[in-house]
């Protein structure tokens, strides 16, 4: 049950509106946890503008299947709903390389070192090690690349924290837990 209501078009602050009608346009309805967050216009543009500009970091492919591997570190079923919609219609990823990247994992190997990296960082809390790093590089990552890596793991953890507190309603289909996968 949600934690704090999804507000309706006539409760959005004006700070917030342009940003939400900008994605509600792109996405094509308003999902729960952006009509949430919505609340706060300071918090809610400031996460959108890094989203913005992160949506220029690496592929598509690497960007969702780090959404997956942190959103399942982080316990985030609301995320983890839209990474694998996205991953699957966007970034056009089957369901095996979907439920692989949930597991920190990918088949091809400069996203899979991308992944395992990002899954590193969460786990723990960036306190990686020199081989963690050498691995990322040595798979042709360059320190730019990592510092996006980086980066997406924080984004995705700030929505993640966000839909793990406020629990809104998912509206993107459910997913099988990790466990069954």
């Amino acid at each position: 049950m949600a934690r704090a209501a999804a507000l309706k078009p006539e409760q959005v602050p004006a700070d917030s509106k342009p940003t939400l009608d900008m994605f509600t346009k792109n996405i094509g309805f308003t999902p729960n946890m952006m009509a949430t967050f919505a609340q706060s216009p300071i918090a809610f543009n400031a996460w959108a503008a890094l989203l913005l500009s992160l949506s220029k970091a690496l592929d598509v492919k690497t960007r969702d299947s780090i959404g997956l591997a942190v959103s399942e570190v982080n316990g985030c079923n609301y995320c983890l709903t839209v990474h694998s919609f996205t991953a699957e219609h966007l970034a056009k990823l089957p369901a095996n390389e979907i439920i692989l990247a949930r597991k920190g994992h990918g088949s091809d190997p400069k996203r899979d070192a991308a992944v395992q990296f990002a899954r590193k960082v969460i786990e723990t809390r960036g306190h990686v090690g020199d081989a963690d790093l050498k691995a990322v590089r040595d798979a042709g990552h360059t320190d730019a690349n990592v510092m996006e890596i980086v980066a997406l793991v924080a984004m995705y953890s700030l929505t993640n924290f966000f839909n793990n507190v406020f629990d809104p309603e998912k509206d993107f289909p459910a997913v099988t837990p990790a466990g069954s996968v």
